[in-house]
């Protein structure tokens, strides 16, 4: 029998089909949290619901039948795999299992199997490298929300970020450096955006990420002119922190440079975000403005370096 401790991975979400009531109360889910859209609720909800569901939702579901496969979403596939691995790296040390912070497999759902199950530790691993409110610290509030709910009380351990863990860092430059074995190019790092505001209010997401970017071009041998950071999935008019990836783009061509890789460090599973923001809008983006070259490095998803990061990570609090 498998130790009483539990190992939950934990993510982001994704609708549950490729239909668009699905992929409407998904987004209903996510934009509906305080945590991620900062803004009073009497003034965010009714455009939520008479604006942008109706007319978001439709056109979420078109990006999604453009990446959806088999499995259901990439993340769900990638996710389910990832958990997979980890188990098989913990073998009977713990019980590894997935819970999406919005949609399925619910953390309700599955903290109520794990304290059926008589779990009396639980290890989260948020895979989120950069902590931000609107990931890492909505995860926690909902957990422990949850866990009070269901009356469960394991002893937690949380682990909240990992943006210069130098598993994860060697791990990203690998896949860099098998990627260039036919070719090195100028390397975009694109992280996803958060609003300016949030910044400014203490989140430390930014300076994560530059940390992060700065370790990794560090680890590759690059110097100042070989790589460049951006930030990309804007929503809404309001001011997000730069540079903005597009923007880099433009630049990147002005400069003269036609070919770019691009590499998204803060997702560690391949989505809607990487394969069609990145791959298809990104890419048709710059061939238009006269690119010539534009290949996106998969994210790490399961690759064994990622997951013996996990394990890593997770490790230390299995004793």
């Amino acid at each position: 029998m498998p130790a009483n401790t539990a190992v939950l991975l934990t993510n982001l979400g994704t609708p549950d089909r490729l239909e668009r009531a699905s992929v409407k109360r998904f987004l209903k889910e996510f934009l509906s949290d305080p945590l991620v859209v900062r803004l009073p609720r009497i003034f965010w909800l009714p455009l939520l619901h008479g604006i942008i569901l109706p007319l978001r939702s439709g056109k979420t579901l078109q990006a999604y039948s453009r990446v959806w496969g088999e499995q259901g979403s990439p993340l769900m596939m990638y996710s389910n795999r990832q958990r997979s691995a980890l188990q098989q790296k913990l073998l009977e040390r713990a019980h590894v299992d997935l819970a999406m912070r919005y949609g399925n497999p619910s953390y309700e759902s599955v903290l109520r199997l794990l304290r059926d199950a008589g779990i009396d530790k639980l290890v989260v691993l948020p895979l989120y490298p950069q902590y931000s409110v609107t990931t890492t610290a909505t995860s926690y509030k909902h957990l422990k929300n949850t866990l009070n709910y269901l009356d469960f009380t394991p002893a937690l351990e949380f682990i909240g970020y990992y943006p210069d863990h130098p598993a994860y860092i060697e791990a990203l430059a690998e896949s860099i450096r098998e990627h260039w074995q036919q070719g090195q190019r100028h390397l975009l790092m694109s992280f996803h955006g958060l609003p300016q505001a949030n910044v400014d209010r203490g989140d430390p997401y930014q300076a994560q990420c530059e940390k992060t970017a700065k370790l990794l071009a560090a680890s590759l041998g690059l110097g100042a002119d070989d790589w460049s950071i951006g930030y990309q999935s804007r929503f809404g008019k309001q001011t997000w922190i730069q540079p903005y990836t597009s923007d880099v783009l433009h630049r990147l061509v002005a400069r003269g440079i036609k070919a770019v890789d691009v590499v998204c460090p803060g997702f560690s599973s391949d989505c809607l975000e990487t394969l069609d923001e990145i791959e298809v809008e990104y890419r048709n983006e710059f061939i238009e403005l006269g690119g010539e070259q534009f290949s996106y490095i998969r994210a790490l998803n399961d690759r064994d370096a990622h997951i013996e990061m996990m394990r890593q990570l997770v490790e230390p609090h299995l004793a």
